[in-house]
């Protein structure tokens, strides 16, 4: 069964910790160290990123923006997304529906 708000390595340079879910709405905090990539990738959950500190290139089904600290940007369900920190990095993202496949990882 899976911890929840335990820090696990996702990518080279990029950490995250999931906290425990509500019954439709999930979230986790990611790092990212200068430079790290999330990589490219789509999910049928829509996913809303904050960010608390740093800045992030946002590529989202072709399109690119930056992302800074107190912004944030949403991505919709099935859209082809990924990010590359600027700089160190912070990310705060939520998720609707739960993200099953996250939480059924051991």
């Amino acid at each position: 069964m899976r911890t929840f708000e335990e820090w696990e390595q996702a990518e080279p340079g990029v950490k995250r910790k999931i906290f425990a879910p509500g019954t439709g709405l999930m979230m986790m905090e990611v790092h990212f160290e200068a430079g790290a990539a999330g990589y490219q990738h789509s999910h049928p959950h829509e996913q809303m990123s904050y960010c608390i500190r740093g800045e992030l290139e946002f590529t989202i089904d072709g399109t690119t923006l930056l992302v800074r600290e107190g912004r944030s940007v949403v991505i919709p369900g099935g859209a082809r997304h990924g990010v590359v920190a600027k700089e160190a990095s912070v990310l705060l993202d939520c998720f609707t529906p739960l993200r099953e496949d996250l939480l059924n990882r051991d």
